[in-house]
C-alpha cells in the first residue's frame, strides 16, 4: 500500500519564507509547502537551481513560489530579500535552512574559515529571525524553525567548526524562544541526521558510510529531504500550536 501523509489546512495561502530552498532538503521543502498550497519565497545563492525550481513548479502548484536569489552571508542583502518577500504579503513561517557542511580538518581551520563557517551556517539564522519577527508580532503569530544537526551530538569530527555552528542553534533557538513566545510566535529547531541529498551522496555517501547508517539507525532505510520536509510542515502547521523551544530530530534512531 502506498504512503499516504498528512494535509494541513492551516497552511494554505500562508507566506513560508524558505532559505537555501533550491537544492536538497531546501528544495523539498519548497516542492512540500507549495503542493499544501502555501505561498513559498525561497532564497538561494545558486541562480539556475532556483529558476529551475520556480520552473518545475509554476505549472502544479496553487501559488508559484517566488524565488530571490540572495547570499545569505551578506546581511544587508539578506535584509533587502527578507524585505522583498515580506512587502505584498507578511511572513508567517521563516525556515532558516540554508547551511554549508564542508569538512574541515582542526589543524588547517584559520580565522577566516571560522569566520565564513559561522556567518553560513549561524549568524544569518540570527538576523532573518530579528527580520521577520515584527511582522510576526503584528499578527500575533508566527513559526520560526531553525535547522540544526545531529553532527555534534554524535561528536562528529572532522568540521568543527560547523559542528560548534550547529551546536549554536540549540542555545538560539531557546532563547529566542522566551523572547517572542508571549506575542504567539514559536521557535523550534528541526535536527536532521544523515540525509541522501544530492550533494551528500555525491560528496560523502560511500560503502563505509553506507555500513556506519546501518549500524547506527535504529530504523531501516534511510532518511530523504521529504522526510525532513514533512516534519517542518506540521511545525508550520496549527497542530504545532503548543510546541516552542523544542528540538525535533529526524535521524532514523541515530542519536
Amino acid at each position: 500500500m502506498a504512503q499516504q501523509y498528512a494535509s494541513y489546512p492551516s497552511l494554505q495561502g500562508r507566506h513560508v519564507l524558505i532559505s537555501g530552498g533550491a537544492s536538497g532538503i531546501g528544495a523539498a521543502m519548497v516542492r512540500e509547502f507549495a503542493a499544501q498550497a502555501s505561498r513559498v519565497s525561497f532564497l538561494d545563492i545558486d541562480r539556475q537551481a532556483g529558476e529551475a525550481l520556480v520552473r518545475e513548479l509554476s505549472g502544479t502548484s496553487a501559488h508559484v513560489p517566488s524565488f530571490l536569489p540572495c547570499d545569505v552571508t551578506d546581511i544587508p542583502a539578506l535584509r533587502s530579500a527578507i524585505d522583498a518577500a515580506a512587502r505584498a504579503d507578511p511572513v508567517a513561517v521563516l525556515v532558516n535552512n540554508a547551511a554549508n557542511d564542508t569538512r574541515h580538518r582542526l589543524e588547517d581551520t584559520s580565522v577566516a574559515m571560522w569566520d565564513a563557517t559561522m556567518a553560513v551556517n549561524l549568524r544569518h539564522y540570527f538576523f532573518a529571525a530579528q527580520a521577520v519577527i515584527p511582522g510576526m508580532r503584528e499578527q500575533r503569530a508566527g513559526s520560526i524553525i531553525n535547522f540544526g544537526s545531529i553532527s555534534w551530538m554524535n561528536k562528529q569530527a572532522g568540521m568543527p567548526a560547523y559542528t560548534a555552528a550547529k551546536a549554536a542553534i540549540a542555545g538560539l533557538t531557546r532563547t529566542l524562544a522566551r523572547e517572542v513566545g508571549r506575542d504567539g510566535i514559536r521557535v523550534n529547531t528541526v535536527v536532521p541526521g544523515w540525509v541522501m541529498t544530492e550533494r551528500q551522496l555525491a560528496l560523502w555517501v560511500d560503502a563505509e558510510g553506507e555500513r556506519l547508517m546501518d549500524v547506527s539507525q535504529c530504523l531501516p532505510g534511510r532518511v530523504q529531504p521529504a522526510d525532513i520536509a514533512r516534519m517542518v510542515l506540521f511545525l508550520a502547521a496549527d497542530d504545532s500550536r503548543m510546541c516552542t523551544a523544542q528540538d525535533f530530530i529526524v535521524d532514523a534512531g541515530w542519536t
